[in-house]
């Protein structure tokens, strides 16, 4: 399979995402690093997607002369910052689709991908014949139902995991049943995408791992599920000599708000680990929590000063505190792959990971190019903390057995090649076996369309 061989005959992409910064969490993250390599195999790539807007990248030099353009679709953004959660002003509504988004957020659901679903029908509807190929990722919204008649090309949906898994997770941290109602609230949307998903002809997903959680949570067929993992950036995320490592740093990105990222665990670990090594510290890329679960960890055990949390920064600043660590941890109880620990591995610092999820498929082996624990056990990632920093011929090791792996498997360029051939082959497939919905017509509505990024 050869750069070459997928950039005959260049594709026009609709590449849709109903949240795309790639602050605010993996979805961001995906579509600006697939979108720019698509890109540079020579592809026509636009990216569609609501607010907080994709953030793309300049297109580097590739085998074809690719294009990469955003085009913005505004909802309301009520999510936004420093007023989430507010009520627009009554000139702020368009239609009915605004008024069904502030709706469901009076009645405490999550609007978003059902209606950014129902705006792209509506957009791609007036656009019909400037696309070869849909690519959704993740919106899993009714309005993206109908197939090319409906849509005007081949649909192709990445599911990065089931969010059912993040609502069974949270569900189990729920205290009370105020709590538990207001997760089930939220996310009442998972409803929809588990219909949606079964009726998807074409679904990518980033792990073997995730393709089960799709099957068994969503009903999808595994014969519709294709798997192309991800990668990280390995032209930026790589062993940087001049970055000086700081004795004891151990540095992870994680929500704390969110608890199938194990953050606590970890800082339980840390806890236990200071008691042999005094100089471990904490710092997290994420959001110092004001309450919660983490936040009452570190008052309890007396870790203010060890735990630091930084936000909002560049990919080469993480780049350059992955280089400063000594360990990077991902704690998470369950991953559908894990771009931090791919990141990690890529920059050459030592990784204890759990085994959650599809974290496994991408660390590797324990003890050849990672250390490897039980999810939710905080005696064993206290215990690895205590290996790795005691032992710097086994940092060195891991390090450099986990550069090679992201090298042979988790690149970007791989990721795009590998959905090239996903939208290929969907373009082939029979249009007679996509199901016909409802809303096909809708009535076009004006977006701004952002400069072309090269």
């Amino acid at each position: 399979m050869t750069a070459e061989a997928v950039t005959d005959r260049p594709l026009r992409i609709a590449l849709l995402t109903y949240k795309g910064n790639p602050f605010c969490g993996g979805q961001g993250v995906y579509v600006r690093h697939l979108s720019r390599e698509l890109a540079r195999l020579g592809h026509s790539v636009e990216v569609i997607g609501a607010q907080p807007y994709p953030v793309l990248d300049e297109v580097p030099e590739g085998p074809g002369p690719g294009r990469l353009t955003l085009t913005e679709l505004p909802s309301l953004d009520l999510y936004r910052q420093p007023d989430p959660f507010r009520t627009p002003g009554r000139g702020e509504y368009r239609d009915w689709i605004d008024l069904l988004e502030v709706g469901t957020m009076w009645t405490g659901g999550f609007p978003e991908p059902l209606t950014f679903s129902l705006r792209a029908r509506r957009h791609l509807a007036a656009r019909r014949g400037d696309f070869d190929v849909i690519h959704d990722n993740q919106t899993l919204g009714y309005g993206l139902l109908g197939g090319p008649r409906a849509l005007g090309a081949p649909l192709v949906t990445t599911i990065h995991h089931p969010i059912t898994v993040d609502r069974r997770l949270e569900l189990e941290a729920a205290t009370g049943w105020r709590q538990s109602a207001s997760v089930r609230r939220w996310y009442g949307f998972t409803r929809m995408q588990r219909r949606v998903a079964r009726r998807l002809p074409s679904v990518v997903t980033v792990s073997g791992s995730s393709r089960q959680e799709i099957a068994d949570d969503l009903g999808v067929a595994h014969e519709r599920i294709n798997v192309v993992p991800v990668g990280a950036d390995t032209r930026l995320f790589a062993p940087d000599a001049a970055v000086p490592e700081v004795p004891g740093r151990i540095v992870t990105t994680s929500s704390a708000d969110v608890p199938l990222k194990g953050l606590v665990f970890l800082i339980e670990a840390l806890a236990k680990t200071r008691t042999e090594q005094p100089g471990a510290h904490l710092v997290v890329v994420g959001k110092r929590p004001e309450e919660g679960p983490v936040a009452d960890a570190i008052e309890a055990h007396g870790l203010a000063g060890a735990v630091e949390f930084v936000k909002g920064i560049s990919d080469a600043e993480l780049a350059g505190l992955l280089s400063s660590a000594q360990i990077a941890c991902v704690p998470s109880l369950y991953e559908g792959f894990s771009l931090p620990a791919a990141e990690a591995m890529a920059t050459g610092t030592p990784l204890l990971a759990t085994t959650g999820g599809a974290i496994p498929e991408v660390a590797g082996r324990d003890g050849e190019t990672c250390l490897a624990v039980p999810p939710g056990d905080a005696g064993a990632l206290a215990a690895g903390l205590v290996r790795l920093l005691g032992d710097e011929q086994l940092r060195a090791r891991l390090g450099a057995a986990g550069r090679e792996r992201v090298l042979e498997r988790f690149t970007w360029e791989r990721a795009a090649i590998g959905t090239v051939e996903c939208y290929r082959a969907a373009m082939g497939a029979p249009s007679a076996a996509l199901v016909q919905a409802p809303m096909a017509r809708l009535p076009a509505e004006p977006v701004r369309a952002v400069a072309d990024s090269r």
